[in-house]
């Protein structure tokens, strides 16, 4: 079976903090559409959700078995797993070369979050999980990166740079040379905040 990861989970580093999958396949799902949303008010940050909507949303295709499938339900507390039908998967994009198979008969869930809710002061997006995030995005490729950029809804919420003092605790595989792309990828939208 198969996790679809579309924020933290594209990231290599930051998805071995939870479990083992197989190599990640970068793909596009249709009928999704991702946002910055606060999840409760326990959260210190905004991080993403999908729901089903009219839209697109790049990430990778993760293979997991029984054992790391309950280690990734722990780790989305506050989402519920839904499965996607093959013919919303859209494989054969822009990458740097992944040539694992995919096989379209197994199950493939993704966590979603039916209600949106504004990320706020107490609850902002912070640069830290936006930096884990594009990390991961940046394994597959830059255009892989700007897709998510574009695909995502919710930039203009409140933002927090909090790279000197991280407040997410799965931040890893961010390099200091993703800096300077990330923040050449998140001009445009972060001057439209």
């Amino acid at each position: 079976m198969y996790i679809f990861g579309y924020g933290s989970l594209m990231n290599s580093s930051s998805r071995q903090l939870t479990g083992q999958t197989g190599a990640a396949i970068p793909a596009i799902v249709h009928g999704l559409v991702r946002h910055w949303s606060k999840i409760d008010d326990s959260y210190v940050l905004s991080p993403l959700v999908v729901n089903k909507g009219q839209g697109q949303v790049n990430g990778v295709l993760l293979k997991v078995d029984d054992e790391a499938l309950d280690e990734f339900d722990i780790r989305e507390r506050g989402y519920h797993r839904i499965k996607l039908s093959p013919e919303q998967i859209e494989l054969n994009i822009d990458s740097k070369s992944h040539t694992e198979a995919f096989d379209s008969q197994q199950a493939i869930w993704v966590y979603i979050n039916d209600e949106v809710i504004a990320p706020s002061e107490q609850s902002p997006i912070v640069q830290s999980y936006v930096d884990t995030v594009m990390a991961g995005c940046l394994e597959v490729s830059e255009k892989f990166a700007e897709h998510f950029v574009t695909h995502t809804k919710g930039w203009h919420h409140p933002f927090e740079n909090d790279r000197h003092q991280p407040k997410y605790n799965k931040l890893a595989g961010v390099a200091e040379h993703h800096h300077s792309v990330i923040d050449g990828l998140l001009i445009d939208v972060r001057c439209e905040a």
